[in-house]
């Protein structure tokens, strides 16, 4: 394994290990040498671990007194692999701060997308959703096109900042259904609901486009709160016009 390989996933691991909380804000990790030894790692891959989960948010390295875990309020969600270890053991609270997340975010993407999109995003979107009700959400591929189909949605708003957006909204648009499809044995159909949001994006309807997303959005945390064992305290997520 090369050490770019090696750097990746022990930062990787780290980032676990803060997230999770078995190095909790304000800790200090173990030293250059220690680590290496412990871990079998050249100290280059672990000072390059130690400068990505720093640019992300995690950790802070001072002279003298070494590398501390940062208040989790420094902590940089929106970066997709900060995102990932934070979802693979996600609190209760976690998982609707994302559905909040996602209610600000998509809807008014999903009106901008409807005025904005070309013939061609529209015939990408129309080729993912024929993708996922080929293949299903339970299966890789159709998990794939569902990606693809969220992220042209974001695309077609021609708003660059949103755009930048869709690594975060895929993983956990992503996530949502590995969880559901894992934890429980009958899933609800959504392919419905995108065929409703794709159709108002088709229609040129902002409003409709809108309502489609908010839906689907409402519908995606009912399947997740179903898979929850036990299920989390409802809490309505506001919509946001």
């Amino acid at each position: 394994m090369g050490t770019k390989r090696i750097h990746a996933q022990l930062a990787h691991d780290l980032g676990m290990a803060i997230v999770s909380g078995r190095y909790a804000p304000g800790d200090t990790l173990p030293g250059e040498v220690e680590f290496s030894e412990q871990l079998k790692v050249s100290r280059t891959a672990y000072r390059e671990a130690i400068r990505t989960l720093s640019a992300k948010g995690l950790v802070e390295s001072r002279t003298n007194t070494g590398t501390r875990v940062t208040p989790r309020a420094r902590w940089n969600f929106l970066d997709p692999e900060v995102l990932v270890c934070a979802i693979e053991s996600p609190t209760e609270q976690f998982i609707r701060d994302l559905f909040e997340l996602r209610m600000i975010v998509e809807p008014g993407a999903a009106a901008l997308a409807a005025t904005r999109r070309t013939s061609r995003q529209l015939s990408r979107m129309g080729h993912a959703l024929e993708e996922m009700e080929k293949h299903g959400l339970g299966d890789p591929k159709g998990r794939a096109a569902d990606h693809e189909f969220h992220s042209i949605l974001l695309e077609a708003t021609g708003n660059e900042p949103l755009m930048t957006l869709s690594s975060t909204i895929a993983a956990v648009v992503n996530w949502t259904t590995v969880f559901k499809y894992r934890h429980c044995e009958v899933q609800r159909d959504p392919i419905p609901d995108h065929r409703a949001l794709f159709e108002g994006i088709a229609e040129a309807s902002p409003k409709n486009a809108r309502s489609a997303m908010v839906e689907l959005i409402r519908l995606a945390l009912e399947d997740t709160r179903m898979s929850l064992d036990p299920p989390p305290e409802s809490r309505a997520i506001p919509e946001h016009q």
